[in-house]
């Protein structure tokens, strides 16, 4: 950085003070702004999603489907998803479902056994599924949590480790989905949770609206904007 032009840090931090512009991706629907305030050097963008994923043409398997059918997405990221075991009683849990399921299986995809009611690659067009699903199975990370919520699809959330804990917690205690137990829910649990959130019409309008909000606000331009605008306000003249 100093390469480029900008100060060094003081001895021992790591944090740039008043030169720089600190962006966080969380979206405002979420935040704990009411409960820990941040100065004028921190700037909220609502989400940040790529625009680099190919599309994704929904399976016949899955397109196909009874009316009475939704359509869910199920992730626990590359870590999650190398948890075979875990990944497996997913899988097995919702092997019964009435409902349909895209799959991303994760580093150890060739070793996982999807069920007739799913689809699945070792890796999905995150941001192309999700527009397409009505729900999401997640880990809670960060990025799949804001894009559930940027695309305004309820979640269920089944945290590993990190702010996984505590977006799960954040989701469940706000109602834009349910936490679950990682490694301790039950097969009628899950059911039941899917159940509950699709069932719930209200909650799934909140959500869409909420999730139009989001795009409308265009973090992805606004993060670059911020960007910009620091660069250039700091810039050695040359």
């Amino acid at each position: 950085m100093v390469q480029q032009g900008a100060a060094p840090l003081p001895d021992l931090e790591f944090m740039p003070r008043d030169n720089a512009a600190g962006i966080y991706v969380f979206p405002e629907e979420a935040d704990y702004l009411a409960h820990r305030p941040l100065d004028e050097r921190w700037h909220r963008i609502d989400s940040s999603v790529r625009l680099t994923d190919e599309e994704y043409i929904l399976p016949d398997a899955v397109a196909d489907r009874p009316d009475d059918s939704a359509l869910i997405y199920l992730s626990l990221g590359s870590l999650g998803g190398a948890d075979l075991e875990l990944m497996q009683r997913l899988i097995n849990a919702l092997a019964t479902s009435r409902h349909r399921f895209i799959v991303s299986k994760g580093p150890r995809a060739d070793e996982l056994t999807l069920a007739g009611n799913m689809v699945g690659a070792q890796s999905v067009p995150q941001t192309r599924v999700m527009p397409q699903v009505d729900l999401v199975i997640t880990h809670g990370g960060n990025n799949t949590t804001t894009e559930a919520l940027h695309f305004g699809k309820p979640m269920i959330l089944l945290p590993l480790f990190w702010d996984q804990y505590d977006n799960a917690q954040r989701m469940d205690e706000l109602g834009f989905g349910i936490r679950l137990p990682t490694y301790e829910f039950g097969t009628v649990d899950l059911n039941a949770a899917i159940e509950r959130l699709l069932g719930d019409r209200e909650l799934r309008a909140s959500l869409a609206a909420q999730g139009r909000r989001i795009r409308i606000r265009d973090g992805l331009t606004k993060g670059a904007d911020i960007i910009e605008s620091v660069g250039l306000a700091h810039r050695n003249p040359r």
